[in-house]
């Protein structure tokens, strides 16, 4: 009478959300180059990590894929069935990975950035040159504009994707956080306390002021005047402007004191031109975002543009966005 302890065990059951293809893919390159260190060398793995990847496997699938001792190096039948599974799922991962670029080799047409001024980030420039290569066929029209000009112009859906200041949320537009500016207050190498020794918060109060055009109360730089009316200064407004550019030039000229961006005086600084100011810390941050309008449809070039741009953000910190 047959031993029921003897009976042949049954299928080990397989559920396919337990099977990786990582492991397969492994298997396959085992197979392919004979031998667990030729594999790993061709993976750019450890051996440990093939081998583990092998096991795995094999635990998986409920059974031994192949000999490989004293020099044998045999698959067996099982091992025969799961490397022709993984070859052919190789080759339909091929075919995904072909149909994917297929995909963004047809995402063209013009991608329209309405821009602040000013805008310096060795990382964006990183992510443009990513994206340029990976979507040849996206051609870029970019705008300069005022913070306020583009958010008005994104709400009113003029096509494109802004980079601005924002400093509320706006219930039609979508923004992502970018950039932190820090600002600093700073004078000109041409005013009175540019070479004075000692200056004392005192000595600044009634000191004259440059300003952005925007630095008012509820405009998208309306912190800096919560600072100076905070601190007490009473000078006077002598310069106005909204572009950084023609601030920074009055400042160095000696017309009065402002508050600027600290990554763009860093070479003002260095060359003499500018003098940071008490207080040491920076008086306020002001955030840029990314904005556009939720309910406007996006281009192929826009919504590819934004996945990329998500994906940008999620791996890059916000400290190594500026500057």
């Amino acid at each position: 009478m047959p031993n029921p302890s003897a009976a042949k065990k049954p299928p080990h059951p397989l559920a396919p959300e337990r099977l990786d293809w990582n492991l397969l893919r492994t298997f396959m390159f085992v197979v392919q180059e004979r031998g667990v260190s030729r594999a790993a060398e061709a993976l750019h793995l450890s051996q440990p990590a093939v081998s583990q990847a092998l096991k795995r496997l094999e635990d998986a699938v409920g059974g031994v894929l192949l000999h490989r001792r004293s020099g044998e190096f045999r698959l067996t039948g099982l091992g025969e069935e799961i490397y022709r599974l993984a070859r052919e799922m190789y080759g339909m991962v091929a075919r995904i990975d072909e149909a994917a670029a297929r995909e963004e080799d047809e995402v063209a047409g013009t991608l329209r950035l309405l821009v602040m001024s000013k805008i310096q980030s060795a990382a964006y420039d990183d992510f443009l040159s990513q994206f340029h290569r990976r979507y040849p066929k996206v051609e870029f029209y970019v705008d300069v504009m005022q913070s306020a000009a583009i958010l008005d112009a994104l709400s009113k859906r003029v096509p494109g994707l802004g980079l601005c200041l924002c400093r509320k949320a706006i219930d039609s537009l979508e923004r992502r956080l970018f950039l932190r500016h820090r600002y600093v207050l700073v004078c000109g190498r041409h005013h009175p306390l540019f070479s004075r020794r000692n200056v004392r918060v005192e000595d600044l109060l009634d000191q004259n002021f440059v300003c952005f055009a925007s630095d008012q109360l509820g405009d998208t730089l309306s912190p800096l005047t919560i600072f100076r009316d905070q601190q007490g200064f009473t000078g006077r407004i002598v310069g106005t402007s909204p572009y950084v550019e023609e601030i920074r030039r009055m400042v160095i000229a000696g017309l009065g004191l402002s508050c600027l961006p600290e990554h763009l005086i860093r070479d003002d600084l260095l060359a003499g031109d500018v003098r940071r100011l008490l207080p040491t810390h920076t008086v306020a941050e002001i955030d840029v975002f990314l904005a556009w309008h939720r309910q406007r449809r996006l281009t192929a070039a826009e919504q590819a543009f934004l996945a990329a741009f998500e994906r940008f953000l999620q791996r890059t910190p916000l400290e190594m966005r500026a500057g």
